[in-house]
């Protein structure tokens, strides 16, 4: 594995068997990590949005589970 920096980079080359998955989750979550760096929401706003999405989401899917 190589890991090199380029200008505003970081470039970082496997060798051409390794197994992609392992490293997508771990890029899913550097990408997480750099996206949310930005935000300015508290987390009483991020709690509240989960919870909100939650409920859609059960209001969307509960006739799938309740017969």
């Amino acid at each position: 594995m190589e890991i090199e920096r380029r200008d505003n980079e970081i470039v970082i080359r496997v060798d051409e068997g390794t197994d992609l998955t392992g490293i997508q989750r771990l890029l899913d979550f550097i990408k997480f990590r750099e996206i949310t760096s930005k935000s300015k929401a508290t987390q009483q706003q991020i709690d509240d949005l989960a919870k909100q999405a939650k409920s859609s989401w059960w209001e969307e899917n509960k006739r799938r589970y309740i017969k």
